[in-house]
């Protein structure tokens, strides 16, 4: 969660960059372009090409439909809005991602995601100031985004059970490069210079941060790992404020500080679980044992 943390900073840092210079379609096309080269050089080179195959296509349409749609929502609030602003909004996404694994995961909605769920969501209404600067297009392009990377996350946490993470990469680029080509024509324009340095850092983070997510979720479930995802928030804000000149609000370390005793709380119980069950499994093995 750490990589993934530092991927999406950098890839927001590229798409700031980028804003008003290339497409958002065109972004996410080259993103496409470089994650595919990038991630058919590392299977070579590990030998396991045998992972471009899958006997669950459609699930896979379906993750990057809706995860191409999040991408651009995202690339285009990043443009429009201050960073921390953005990110604070996209963090919507862990109570529509409880929500959607509860329903078709068959994931337990606990009393202490729901706490942690409710800290986090407290925290970015304390950020944002919910009002009416808030309820502006950009805004509510952004929380559509957040839905759709809610549906995304569940989609991976259910691929990632039977399918490689080299796989679920590869299928992601596969599928979204063509998407991204037809929408980026229109309005093409041929990147220039450092541009190209913009666009290589999209495409690389866009392929790691989706790699550490996708072995982040192989050790816990889908709620957990988003919830950990918070902590891109206070990371982002020093980021607009020393690179953009944003305006720091203290309202944000307020808001940081209750998605961190969130998050802290949630892994607490999850470890404590854990443990319990683990003791429970023990004691059983040693009953059947005496047997």
């Amino acid at each position: 969660m750490l990589g993934t943390l530092l991927s999406f900073c950098l890839m927001a840092i590229g798409a700031r960059e980028l804003s008003g210079e290339v497409s958002t379609f065109q972004m996410l096309f080259f993103r496409s372009v470089i994650g595919l080269v990038a991630i058919s050089l590392l299977m070579f080179a590990t030998r396991t090409t045998a992972h471009v195959f899958t006997r669950r296509l459609r699930l896979h349409g379906l993750r990057n439909v809706f995860h191409y749609a999040g991408q651009y929502g995202w690339f285009v609030g990043i443009g429009l809005l201050p960073l921390a602003e953005v990110f604070a909004l996209e963090f919507t996404v862990p109570l529509w991602t409880a929500i959607i694994a509860w329903l078709f995961l068959g994931e337990a909605l606990t009393k202490a995601k729901l706490a942690a769920i409710g800290f986090g969501l407290l925290g970015v209404f304390i950020i944002v100031k919910p009002g009416y600067e808030v309820v502006n297009l950009a805004s509510l392009i952004v929380l559509g985004a957040a839905m759709c990377y809610s549906i995304s996350h569940a989609c991976t946490k259910s691929l990632s059970a039977t399918e490689h993470p080299f796989t679920i990469l590869f299928m992601m680029c596969v599928i979204q490069l063509p998407i991204g080509f037809v929408l980026a024509l229109p309005s093409w324009q041929m990147p220039v210079g450092t541009q190209w340095n913009w666009l290589l850092l999209i495409g690389v983070t866009a392929l790691s941060a989706h790699f550490c997510m996708t072995k982040a979720m192989q050790y816990a479930d889908v709620t957990s790992v988003v919830i950990m995802d918070f902590f891109r928030l206070p990371a982002i804000a020093v980021v607009g404020v020393f690179l953009y000149n944003e305006q720091f609000e203290w309202s944000l370390l307020l808001g940081a500080l209750l998605m961190l005793l969130g998050n802290v709380a949630a892994m607490s119980k999850l470890k404590a679980g854990n443990k319990i069950e683990s003791e429970i499994t023990e004691v059983r093995a040693n009953k059947t044992k005496r047997k």
